[in-house]
């Protein structure tokens, strides 16, 4: 699979494309987070 994304992107390209994907996977978490906070506390009634 690192032989394909060489291929069609090149050296230089790759580690842009690892920054990108590390930090688009480091957003979701932070909004996974961010909807369970919420649920996890109770509201009195």
């Amino acid at each position: 699979m690192l032989v394909i994304l060489l291929l069609f992107f090149g050296g230089k390209k790759i580690p842009e494309l690892m920054k990108g994907l590390g930090s688009g996977i480091k957003e979701f978490k932070d909004a996974v987070k961010e909807e369970e906070k919420p649920s996890t506390k109770e509201e009195p009634k």
